[in-house]
Parts: structure tokens; C-alpha cells; sequence
């Protein structure tokens, strides 16, 4: 491989490090939302609970102030009794009770069922706590896990392009120009290397007489389909002084790396 090719591999690998530090770096965040989707789950389920025992709380008031007016509703119904004269009025009056007891009866039961209803939401809501902790346990270290590989990554990253910006200064302009073009055009890999008889970067078949030209190393070539420049990256070819009168087409093609 020629020194001009040799410095734009080299700076390739450079220009690709930098791509897989910023794409890992750019997923970072998202791995880090996804860790902590657990997290969130829980705190909403807790959250949740929460908001039933309150409302399961208001609840039980709301029976246990409807059972006092009830019992003073009921005091002031016995108090009557004693201005009743007749025993129909009478007879009346107890089935008035009667039926305010059963009032009562249903306000008991309402309460007691809204404590029942209190207690189990409060133990769930205790577990939930207890998982929420641990969730909340686990997301941290994996935050820790993620930050440090980000400061390690951005570390990395400066070192790296320190060493691109050196290594696009030893390439000569119209070369470095030729390159960042292709780059930008292709969003991807400029260079591509010449293995089996095709192309690294596009995977089709080259012409044996582009393969040669290519071995030689004696100038720059792109594959004519996806137009990336091509490089050898094995030894160059040493050709064996042919037959008077051989033509070019007929010198052997090496095998490829």
C-alpha cells in the first residue's frame, strides 16, 4: 500500500472510532431511560396505592360522619316518644326504630369494610415501597455504570480526534478533500479494501484489471459502483518481467487477502 493510502486507512479508523464513540455515547441516554422504566413503574403503582388509601380513608369518614347524624337523628326520635298518646302512634314508632337501627346496622358495615379496604391498600402500598427501594437501588448503580462509561467514552473521544485533526494535517489537501467528500456523500467509510475479488464496502465483484491496478498501488482508484476509494492490504504485487511480447492482460493476478 502506498504512503497516501496509508495515511487515509489510518485516518479512516480514526474518523470510525470517532462514529462508534458518538453512537454509543448517543444511546447512553436511552439505556439509561429504559434501566429506569422499572423504576418508574413502581413509583406510579405506589403513587396509585397511595391515592386509594386516601381516597379509602375519606371514605371511612365519610360512612362515620353519616353514622353520627344518623345516631342523632335517632336520639332525637326517642326523645319524641314520650309525647306519643295513642298505641298506634306508639306501635309506629318502634317500627320507626326499628328500621333505624337497621340504618345503623348498614353505616357499621360500610365502616368496617372501608377499615378492611384501609388495611389491605396499606400493606400493598408498604411492598410496593419496599420494591420501589430496591428498584430505586438498582437503577442507581446501573446510573453509576453508565455515567462512568460516558466520562471514560468522552475521555477517549478527545484523545481520538486530537489524533484525527494530527492525522488529516499529514495528508495533502486535494487527497483529504477527496476523501471528506466521499465521506460526506457516503455517510459512512470513504475507503473500502479489496478482498476476494470485491469490494469491502459495496460486496460486488471488481474487474480483474481494476484488482491489478489496485495491487500495484501505483495510483488511487474507486470501485466503479460505489465509487470508495480502494486500497490492497497485503504486500504489493511484484511483477516477474513478462515475455517479449506479452500483452498486460496476460500478467497473472495474485490471489486477494
Amino acid at each position: 500500500m502506498n504512503h497516501k493510502l496509508s495515511s487515509l486507512v489510518e485516518l479512516q479508523k480514526l474518523d470510525l472510532r470517532i462514529m462508534e464513540i458518538n453512537e454509543i455515547r448517543r444511546k447512553i441516554p436511552e439505556r439509561l431511560h429504559s434501566a429506569e422504566a422499572p423504576l418508574r413503574e413502581a413509583t406510579q403503582t405506589l403513587n396509585e396505592t397511595k391515592a386509594a388509601v386516601d381516597a379509602a380513608v375519606k371514605e371511612r369518614r365519610s360512612h362515620e360522619k353519616d353514622l353520627e347524624a344518623h345516631e342523632v337523628h335517632t336520639e332525637k326520635m326517642k326523645s319524641h316518644a314520650v309525647n306519643l298518646k295513642t298505641n298506634k302512634e306508639y306501635q309506629a314508632h318502634l317500627f320507626e326504630l326499628e328500621l333505624t337501627n337497621k340504618k345503623r346496622g348498614e353505616f357499621e358495615e360500610k365502616i368496617l369494610l372501608s377499615m378492611d379496604k384501609i388495611d389491605q391498600l396499606q400493606k400493598t402500598a408498604k411492598e410496593l415501597e419496599e420494591k420501589r427501594k430496591g428498584l430505586e437501588e438498582i437503577f442507581a448503580r446501573e446510573k453509576h455504570v453508565l455515567d462512568a462509561q460516558d466520562r471514560e467514552l468522552a475521555a477517549e473521544l478527545a484523545t481520538v480526534e486530537a489524533r484525527q485533526r494530527a492525522a488529516s494535517a499529514r495528508i495533502e489537501k486535494s487527497l483529504l478533500e477527496r476523501y471528506t467528500q466521499i465521506k460526506a456523500s457516503r455517510k459512512d467509510q470513504p475507503l473500502a479494501a479489496v478482498r476476494d475479488g470485491m469490494c469491502a464496502g459495496c460486496r460486488l465483484q471488481i474487474p480483474p484489471q481494476l484488482i491489478a491496478q489496485v495491487k500495484r498501488s501505483d495510483d488511487l482508484h474507486v470501485c466503479p459502483y460505489c465509487r470508495r476509494m480502494l486500497y490492497w492490504e497485503g504486500e504489493p504485487v511484484q511483477e516477474s518481467p513478462s515475455e517479449p511480447g506479452a500483452k498486460s492482460s496476460d500478467l497473472e493476478i495474485g490471489e486477494s487477502v
